[in-house]
């Protein structure tokens, strides 16, 4: 099917927001923290400069061999945050280890500006981790999401019959917060999500509506692809054009916390594939009337949440029929092979073997009636062709899908791995997406 339409996400804020993965701001903030930091360490005594200062230096570069040795282990590839992140803990650590030495001989006005140094040093990486992960585009997004605002049009489940053939719901849709019971998985969910179409709102019923679950990345909550995947204005971009008409969204928690990578397995971290397959999705149609048809189901994901799609589809193909993988890896892991079984699965191989999708797809067999995408990034090579693992990956896992008969199609664009091009890649695919789930005769 051919995608017809591109929605282009807005990932910019309004005339007074602060942009932070480009323009001015991410420019001037390092250039004036550099400053003071000259500021800090300039006119000390020597002692200082030539011992104390050298040793924070190490401590700096030991502190930031720590965190790339820990990322590593995590799977979250250290080795592509910019050298901006590196040098931002090196200098914030070193600056500490010797301005705490050198307390009781400097000046008290050297003692406060390197207090405010060392803050903006803090500041700087937080900006540059931002940067790496592309998670929030805006200063006024960065603050909702670090206080917990409400969701952009979220209300409360008590409320959503007051919106009912209103004017205001046949032009936007609206969020609401779900509690789904977690008995049979036991899995400890945060806050989930749902956002329901203006169509939802139009007539005395709900109508039987198709749904999309969306995933994110391995560090995640479950409002980032309203907060930073531009899911809302996407979608509601989309049902402008269709009279109302748009997909139920689905945001799970994946991993119960902000650091727990579970890649939606069943296991040790969480049995994550049995609270979506067999929780969050019974409730989505019970509660708001989506579809029990697997055809009118489709999982999104991005980074890790691209893993989950298609495991997700090719597992349980009897619940959801399409897929949308953005830059996802070759399958759920946290480091290599072995880790991954000691790690994600308790040592148990089989268990690996029930989530791997090219060994899932090939015990499975013929399937019919699913489809998916693969949309990746990367950086072009010497030989003109884009590069990077999750490339590779999909091109793995593309030719598998295809040998068993799902329909497959595969983009691949210039980018970084970040929730920008998790964005524009959702805007990309929603028009396909839409068409083919709401077909009843797929």
């Amino acid at each position: 099917m051919n995608p017809g339409w591109t929605y282009i996400p807005h990932t910019g804020g309004g005339m007074f927001d602060v942009r932070l993965l480009h323009g001015w701001f991410p420019i001037a903030v390092p250039v004036i923290t550099a400053l003071l930091v000259l500021a800090a360490v300039a006119r000390r005594s020597k002692r200082w400069g030539a011992f104390w200062l050298p040793i924070g230096a190490v401590a700096g570069g030991i502190a930031a061999v720590t965190v790339f040795g820990v990322l590593d282990a995590r799977g979250l590839e250290p080795g592509s945050a910019p050298a901006s992140f590196w040098l931002w803990i090196v200098v914030a650590v070193g600056l500490v280890v010797a301005a705490v030495v050198g307390v009781r001989t400097a000046r008290w006005w050297q003692n406060g500006i390197t207090v405010v140094a060392v803050l903006l040093c803090v500041f700087c990486l937080a900006l540059s981790l931002n940067q790496w992960s592309g998670y929030y585009p805006t200063f006024s997004r960065a603050w909702a999401g670090i206080t917990d605002d409400p969701l952009p049009r979220e209300t409360t489940p008590d409320r959503l019959n007051t919106f009912r053939n209103s004017p205001a719901a046949a032009k936007e849709g609206r969020i609401v917060a779900i509690d789904v019971p977690s008995r049979r998985s036991g899995f400890r969910a945060r806050t989930e999500y749902v956002y329901l179409p203006p169509a939802w709102f139009v007539g005395a019923e709900p109508p039987s509506l198709p749904a999309v679950v969306m995933i994110g990345g391995v560090i995640n909550t479950p409002e980032d692809w309203v907060r930073s995947g531009e899911a809302l204005q996407t979608v509601d971009a989309y049902a402008r054009d269709h009279r109302g008409v748009a997909p139920i969204l689905v945001l799970p928690d994946v991993s119960g916390s902000l650091t727990n990578d579970t890649e939606c397995v069943d296991g040790p971290r969480g049995n994550v594939d049995t609270h979506i397959v067999d929780e969050v999705r019974p409730y989505v149609i019970q509660r708001f009337g989506a579809s029990r048809q697997a055809r009118n189901w489709a999982v999104v994901g991005w980074s890790m949440g691209g893993t989950c799609a298609i495991d997700l589809v090719v597992r349980h193909p009897d619940d959801f029929a399409t897929f949308v993988d953005i830059s996802g890896d070759i399958g759920p892991n946290v480091g290599d092979k072995d880790q991954t079984i000691k790690t994600l699965f308790g040592g148990d191989a089989q268990a690996w073997d029930r989530f791997d999708p090219r060994t899932v797809m090939l015990r499975h067999g013929p399937y019919a009636g699913v489809a998916g995408w693969f949309i990746s990034e990367g950086r072009r090579g010497r030989d003109g062709q884009l590069h990077s693992p999750q490339i590779t990956a999909a091109k793995l896992l593309a030719p598998v899908a295809r040998s068993v008969g799902i329909d497959v199609t595969e983009r691949y664009e210039p980018g970084a791995h970040t929730w920008t091009f998790g964005a524009l890649a959702w805007g990309q695919v929603i028009a396909w997406l839409h068409q083919r789930i709401d077909d009843p005769v797929i």
